[in-house]
């Protein structure tokens, strides 16, 4: 039995109330985007059972069930505050909501066609240990993190640490963790900031005056990057990108040192 001390009292305070704020509509936007790259990534399968691991206050799971995407959905989450909010979300596809410990997860081995995790190994403090878990769970595991890791990234530490990212990833170090704990990988996508969402961003949340010409600047810009990385290929969209999906599938293989 894993030790329900692993995940430290900070980090459960941090959470109790997280969703319990007025953010909705942000967090749903943000979800709509997230659960679409998951559904992209996904098409290869068919899965039945699926559960998300980190399901925050379900914005993810409410597209999910929108589209259809699995027949049975589970939710965990650490904090009560979103587990009550899944629930009243009343999902017709939503067969339980719990809270967990962060890392042991209350279900037999392979109980689950497919784990979401999603924009949350990027907030875990023992990031190995959860993916083992995962692995014990599922067939397979599709994992969407942030890429913060940029040029000048050093001097924004504060940023991401008030938005609790303790980790950051590349997708090539996500690659090279999920390979190491013996996971396959299926199919992966990088992705940019949708200028609706950018939208959102400055003239709501940050209150910045509204003018033709911003619109048309977050316009331009998202263009040109995405012209860049067709033309320049995927080490440019890469570079580019705001997040990471990925697709893994369970193999037999486990972590090997030397």
């Amino acid at each position: 039995m894993m030790s329900t001390e692993m995940l430290s009292e900070e980090v459960k305070t941090a959470y109790d109330n997280f969703y319990t704020d007025n953010d909705v509509a942000w967090r749903m936007l943000g979800a709509k985007y997230k659960a679409q790259n998951i559904v992209e990534v996904c098409q290869s399968i068919k899965p039945n059972k699926v559960l998300e691991v980190g399901a925050g206050d379900g914005s993810i799971l409410h597209y999910l069930n929108e589209w259809n995407f699995g027949n049975e959905l589970y939710a965990l989450e650490i904090a009560q505050s979103g587990v009550d909010k899944i629930k009243e979300r009343q999902l017709g596809r939503l067969k339980e909501a719990q809270t967990f410990d962060g890392y042991q997860i209350p279900y037999a081995d392979d109980s689950f066609d497919l784990i979401i995790l999603a924009h949350v190994l990027e907030h875990v403090e023992h990031e190995r240990v959860l993916i083992r878990e995962l692995k014990r769970v599922a067939k397979h595991i599709v994992i969407e993190v942030p890429k913060d890791y940029r040029f000048g990234v050093d001097k924004r530490m504060k940023h991401f640490m008030d938005y609790g990212h303790i980790n950051m990833y590349t997708p090539t170090s996500l690659r090279f963790l999920l390979k190491s704990e013996g996971l396959e990988l299926v199919t992966d996508k990088v992705s940019m900031i949708s200028p609706e969402v950018t939208y959102f961003n400055e003239f709501v949340n940050k209150k910045a005056s509204r003018s033709i010409s911003k619109r048309l600047k977050i316009q331009l810009e998202y263009g040109i990057k995405r012209f860049l990385g067709q033309l320049l290929g995927q080490q440019k969209r890469e570079q580019f990108a705001n997040a990471y999906t990925v697709l893994t599938k369970k193999s037999d293989q486990n972590l090997h040192i030397f």
